[in-house]
């Protein structure tokens, strides 16, 4: 397959459709502010609604406002091929992150369109409700209420930081469906996404055929000693946990380093309370995001990380290591996965198996059906930024991958 076979998507439409969702929230850097559940939110629903009726799909959304766009295919009974991503933003995102994703599952329907295919599958294009977790935590909440890991009922009542609730955000924006929030069969589930990091592009790839998803564990760090006056209290008479960090930090990234390449260690907050200029701080507190795509490595890190904590208590400094959330290592469907292939090795475009460090919707998605993923690169791996980039010759080659993988899925 390349740009000259007749099952290629029109890229030029697929590229218009990204920038003119990219003006709803637009932000004078170039990126977009369109936040789960805001006003800018409604407007992304909307006009992807209206393009996917246009196109001749039913649109509904179930309970936590996934929105399901359907094609229909030519067997009542044959399980639906689901495409998605998600239309919402960090604060100052950018114009392909998630978005990409739903808009080329509607470009593959316009593209079945315009070559008369009708697909023995239905098609559905989804777009997830709060993948981001930018204003309601956590993030992935609608692929995760949809799969199940997140109870409906406690997800309603999570708040933002202005106390508005998620049902009343979903009810503010006219976003809450009657549909059941619940997995339903599956023949297979595809999602395409820039990589949000420098592997392919450093590489000289177009496609990253996704085989999994890092696991992920998160901690708190608690490291509490007694606040005193910065002036009279002599350096020696200090229960200081700050200066408990030089001894600890380099362990604690010895745990990537040790694990490398794969390895991955975050301190993304550290906050020092009272937070006083001249007190001696009484407590430090600091995330720890740890990742490896192997869970038994995963697991070996934390078993460390435990033994570092625990050996580091004493001189009046208390440590303590608080697991906030752990998502288990990701490994995609096989029978996904070789769709892929198939689709890819038809482009001679230049390819790698990779495995993804961030979270994406499909690992919920791959609890409870076959799903596998697909990246593009973007422009030095930056995403969740405003200068976020991906060539239009790489968007349309995705596109292509996409659907002809589907294609090989309806034909399985």
């Amino acid at each position: 397959m390349n740009r000259n076979n007749e099952r290629a998507v029109n890229g030029p439409r697929l590229w218009a459709s990204l920038m003119e969702m990219a003006e709803i929230g637009a932000t004078p850097a170039g990126g977009s502010n369109r936040q789960a559940l805001t006003e800018e939110d409604r407007a992304g629903r909307v006009l992807f609604s209206r393009w996917a009726r246009d196109a001749g799909c039913e649109v509904h959304a179930d309970a936590i406002g996934n929105l399901f766009a359907t094609r229909p295919g030519a067997d009542p009974e044959a399980l639906p091929i689901l495409i998605g991503s998600h239309l919402d933003t960090q604060p100052t995102g950018g114009r392909f992150d998630g978005v990409y994703g739903v808009l080329a599952g509607l470009e593959i329907v316009r593209t079945l369109n315009d070559l008369s295919l009708t697909t023995r599958s239905p098609i559905i294009v989804a777009s997830w409700t709060n993948e981001e977790g930018a204003r309601f935590a956590p993030a992935m909440m609608g692929s995760g209420v949809w799969a199940g890991e997140f109870p409906l009922e406690e997800t309603y009542q999570t708040t933002d930081r202005s106390g508005q609730t998620v049902r009343d955000a979903l009810m503010a924006i006219d976003a809450l469906g009657t549909a059941p929030a619940a997995p339903f069969p599956l023949k297979g589930a595809l999602e395409i996404h820039i990589e949000q990091g420098p592997i392919l592009e450093a590489a000289g790839n177009t496609i990253g055929i996704v085989t999994g998803v890092q696991g992920i564990r998160w901690y708190d760090l608690i490291l509490t000693g007694a606040p005193c006056h910065a002036g009279p209290t002599p350096m020696e008479h200090r229960r200081d946990p700050v200066q408990r960090l030089p001894s600890l930090l380099p362990d604690l990234y010895a745990l990537a380093v040790d694990n490398a390449p794969w390895g991955r260690v975050t301190v993304g907050q550290l906050v020092s309370e009272p937070g006083s200029r001249n007190t001696v701080p009484e407590r430090i507190r600091m995330s720890l995001d740890v990742r490896h795509p192997d869970q038994a490595v995963l697991d070996s890190m934390d078993k460390r990380l435990q033994e570092i904590v625990s050996g580091s208590d004493g001189d009046g400094i208390d440590v303590v290591l608080e697991e906030v959330w752990h998502s288990p290592a990701i490994r995609f469907d096989g029978r996904v996965l070789d769709a892929i292939r198939m689709a890819v090795e038809a482009t001679g475009l230049p390819v790698m198996e990779m495995v993804s460090g961030a979270g994406h919707d499909s690992v919920y998605v791959s609890r409870v059906a076959p799903a596998a993923m697909i990246f593009i690169p973007c422009r030095d791996g930056l995403s969740h930024n405003e200068s976020e980039y991906a060539a239009p010759e790489d968007i349309s080659a995705g596109g292509d991958v996409l659907l002809n993988a589907v294609l090989a899925l309806d034909a399985g």
